[in-house]
């Protein structure tokens, strides 16, 4: 299948960044969202887990949704969200509330990054049931129906229709999942991998009844070369994200990424 199924030259080149919530003081995030704003990026995510993933892992760290209400207060412009939220941590009602809440703060701007969860630490010391990975993933499967239809029964309603990012790659279970609620569909798949993981995702959207040019596809940026970038936009990636870790971030290579955005989409 080319990336023409999913109608990818129909949408700009979007950058994001994930700034990570570890490492740094609370007031250094926000300025840090602020800073990414400025210089023109299209989205700004965090990670929602409760634990550094680099550096030391018992530092500074801070929880991934109320971040967010802060960084929605903050911005003006970029569309917010987790990458991803832990589906595990809040039961489903509870995560819809909360995306619309946020959705209010921002004026519209929330995106609902979503995944079935992997990091054990987080599950052990906050007291939440590990399973495994298919269990975490079914559990996906059957809350995001009941995150949808609480979205409809709430007073007030969310500002808009909030889009809905997937992260993942597996075939059976996640990319079926991504068939039937995704509109962005973000993972960390090579260029010479993807176009067996979009033959995958279409075959499951048709199952579905679904049409994939509904469906940004997203990547990770950071690290790779402009022939890799390349050759990730060739095969139908719209939306890349750049990953921001380390306690001070260096902002040049986003500010690159950037020209090469406005280069591609004139």
């Amino acid at each position: 299948m080319s990336s023409a199924a999913f109608h990818a030259d129909d949408r700009p080149v979007r950058i994001a960044v994930q700034i990570a919530p570890q490492h740094r003081s609370i007031t250094a995030h926000r300025d840090a969202a602020l800073k990414a704003e400025e210089l023109g990026v299209d989205m700004v995510l965090n990670w929602d887990h409760f634990f550094p993933l680099s550096g030391d892992p018992d530092g500074l760290h801070f929880e991934a949704w109320t971040q967010l209400a802060q960084w929605a207060e903050a911005t003006e412009r970029v569309e917010l969200g987790p990458l991803v939220n832990c589906n595990s941590y809040r039961n489903p009602d509870l995560q819809a509330d909360m995306a619309r809440t946020i959705d209010h703060i921002s004026g519209g701007r929330f995106v609902f990054g979503t995944g079935s969860g992997w990091a054990e630490r987080d599950y052990e010391e906050y007291g939440y049931p590990f399973g495994t990975a298919g269990s975490r993933l079914d559990d996906l499967a059957r809350d995001l129906p009941v995150i949808r239809e609480r979205w409809s029964r709430l007073n007030p309603r969310p500002v808009r229709r909030i889009p809905i990012l997937i992260g993942g790659a597996g075939e059976r279970k996640t990319l079926r999942i991504v068939a039937e609620h995704a509109d962005v569909w973000h993972s960390f798949v090579p260029p010479e991998a993807l176009p067996h993981k979009l033959d995958v995702l279409q075959r499951h959207a048709e199952d579905v009844g679904r049409d994939v040019a509904g469906i940004e596809i997203g990547n990770e940026l950071r690290d790779r070369s402009e022939e890799t970038a390349q050759a990730l936009l060739d095969a139908g990636v719209r939306l890349f994200t750049i990953g921001l870790s380390e306690p001070e971030i260096d902002w040049a290579p986003v500010q690159r990424w950037l020209a090469w955005r406005d280069a591609h989409n004139g």
